[in-house]
């Protein structure tokens, strides 16, 4: 892909806090409330990050073709990216504690 695609992204730390919230509180969190980080990245900052975070060589990019082939109607998600923004989430007070990428890989590499 052209790596300008967004990808959005959460924390598993952040998810299970705010699946617990929902558990606790179902009234509250009825409906749709994205789990998803409140800053998204590109393919391309995400590959960045991983590599910085890693300590470790960029990833070559991948071609369409190559995606369409391994992945099929999956690749779609990867091709032509999401923007998703965690705007009820907030609105319902949750505060996430990785609110980048960078954060994030950086908190998973030094457990």
């Amino acid at each position: 892909g052209s790596g300008k695609q967004f990808v959005s992204w959460i924390h598993r730390d952040d998810l299970v806090e705010l699946f617990v919230r929902a558990l606790k509180e179902p009234k509250k969190y009825a409906g749709v409330v994205n789990g998803t980080a409140p800053v998204p990245t590109t393919m391309d900052g995400l590959c960045e990050a991983v590599a910085k975070a890693t300590d470790r060589p960029n990833w070559l990019p991948v071609p369409g073709l190559a995606l369409r082939a391994l992945l099929g109607e999956g690749a779609t998600v990867v091709l032509d990216g999401q923007k998703v923004l965690p705007t009820r989430t907030r609105e319902l007070g949750f505060e996430f504690k990785y609110e980048n990428v960078e954060e994030a890989l950086e908190a998973i590499v030094a457990k």
